[in-house]
């Protein structure tokens, strides 16, 4: 049975409970969807400030209806891109939106958010975006090309 009777809304919906499931697996998270919630947004917006706006809304098209809504809150293509030059700067970025939940740290936040891009989005947008973020930003985020080491 559909939950709101029309299907773009339910997939959107889906979808965007699934990616905050995964973010909220991150142990400094915590299962929080709310909180999942406002680290996606403030992940999300900080990525769009700090590419050029044309990839900016070429991966905004990327994302689902809903998380798409976020990604675009507050958006004002004439500032961007911000460019911040630091690792501390772009962390900073995401704490400072952030700022109305409660506590994270916005490394962990980052790295939960770039897993689950990497996870569901076209791995070659994700390159694009990864190589258009500041270098300092972009060490935040795992190369997808280079295989994860694991013990065992």
């Amino acid at each position: 049975m559909s939950a709101t009777g029309v299907d773009v809304f339910d997939r959107t919906l889906q979808t965007t409970h699934i990616w905050l499931n995964e973010i909220g697996e991150h142990p400094s998270l915590a299962p929080d969807k709310q909180l999942s919630w406002h680290v996606l947004g403030a992940v999300l917006r900080t990525i769009r400030d700090n590419v050029p706006v044309e990839l900016a809304a070429h991966f905004g098209a990327e994302l689902p209806l809903l998380v798409r809504g976020a990604y675009y809150d507050q958006f004002r293509p004439e500032a961007q891109p911000r460019r911040l030059r630091s690792r501390e700067a772009f962390l900073k970025a995401i704490s400072d939106d952030l700022a109305t939940s409660r506590p994270v740290d916005p490394a962990d936040a980052a790295q939960a958010v770039f897993k689950v891009l990497a996870h569901y989005l076209n791995p070659d947008q994700i390159r694009k975006i990864r190589m258009a973020l500041p270098e300092p930003a972009r060490a935040l985020w795992p190369d997808p090309d280079v295989p994860v080491a694991t013990n065992g």
